[in-house]
């Protein structure tokens, strides 16, 4: 594969490795090594990557942050992006002047770049006084991941402030799009954003609240994630999605899988539906209590529990595999 490298060296402005392990690049921290890793910093970089794998027929994966992605032990077969900070930045126009008839507040279009990480979005808006967007502070992972996934926290969602969303196609050659939130046909952890669009930017409806009481809010959202999940520990975040109507979590705990471990892998004691890892853990191992809970918690409560993780590299012996010719996140 050291064609691909060289040919993505000589058409990518930001930094390619060659074998670069990918558990550093997520939150489970586990995980072999790609073929390359680009960190791209332009959309002339996603179009060159996209043209590079074509030409060599080797698949991509985007990594976003990592914090919702499991890589196996063999590592990606072909090419891992990052978004780097030419893909950062959050644009936040003056807001409009309070009405003096007490009308609510006009909203306010915000834009930030895809690789802008969830919780400091929030921060920043939050800070500027606008509201909507407090749930982000509860989610590790970046801004595109999110769209991507319609990820979501005390009862809010991506869906219910955004706009749009820029994208860069990758089977198209790198071609740019724009899709409106009706087009991403948005529901619980799902959109219909196709498989090679990589989110570069969306742009968000926010609306102006009361600062204090909008700071008390998160505050009290980071209390509640810090008593409630196992933020010291590695992990992917929630593993499973909820099924209408019931908790995976809650699921998970009733079936008797809480603290289930294979190898280095268990079942969280502070949260069911989260998997944490020790250092020594494999891919294998967290794929491995994957499948013992969803075996468990279908035998002992009829529910099928669908993960929320996404996983690459893994083959269709695996059960849980990827398909097509690339993954964007």
């Amino acid at each position: 594969m050291s064609a691909v490298v060289a040919a993505l060296r000589a058409a990518v402005s930001g930094a390619v490795r060659a074998g670069a392990p990918l558990a550093a690049h997520t939150t489970l921290k586990v995980g072999g090594p790609a073929t390359a890793l680009v960190r791209a910093e332009t959309p002339a970089d996603l179009a060159a990557v996209a043209r590079v794998c074509a030409e060599h027929a080797v698949p991509w994966l985007v990594v976003g942050r990592g914090s919702n992605l499991l890589v196996a032990d063999d590592g990606w077969p072909g090419v891992a992006v990052i978004l780097g900070r030419g893909f950062r930045g959050v644009e936040v126009p003056p807001l409009p002047a309070a009405d003096a008839g007490g009308a609510e507040p006009r909203p306010v279009i915000v834009t930030a770049g895809a690789a802008e990480p969830m919780p400091v979005l929030a921060n920043a808006v939050a800070r500027a006084g606008l509201g909507g967007f407090a749930f982000g502070v509860a989610i590790p992972g970046s801004l595109g991941g999110a769209v991507r996934m319609n990820a979501g926290a005390h009862g809010a969602a991506i869906a219910d402030v955004l706009v749009d969303a820029d994208v860069v196609r990758l089977r198209s050659g790198g071609e740019p799009q724009r899709l409106s939130a009706d087009d991403l046909r948005m529901s619980y952890r799902r959109t219909a954003l196709p498989d090679d669009a990589v989110v570069v930017r969306a742009r968000l409806r926010l609306r102006p609240v009361d600062a204090a009481a909008l700071a008390g809010q998160m505050a009290e959202m980071r209390r509640w994630r810090r008593e409630h999940q196992p933020v010291n520990e590695p992990s992917c975040g929630s593993v499973f999605r909820n099924p209408p109507g019931d908790s995976a979590g809650r699921l998970v705990e009733a079936a008797g899988m809480k603290g289930h471990r294979v190898g280095g892998a268990r079942v969280s004691e502070v949260h069911a539906n989260f998997i944490t890892v020790a250092p020594a853990a494999t891919a294998a191992d967290v794929v491995a209590v994957i499948r013992d809970v969803q075996a468990t918690v279908l035998t002992r409560t009829g529910v099928e529990l669908h993960p929320e993780v996404v996983l690459a590299g893994f083959d269709a012996a695996a059960g849980l595999s990827l398909t097509g010719s690339g993954r964007s996140r």
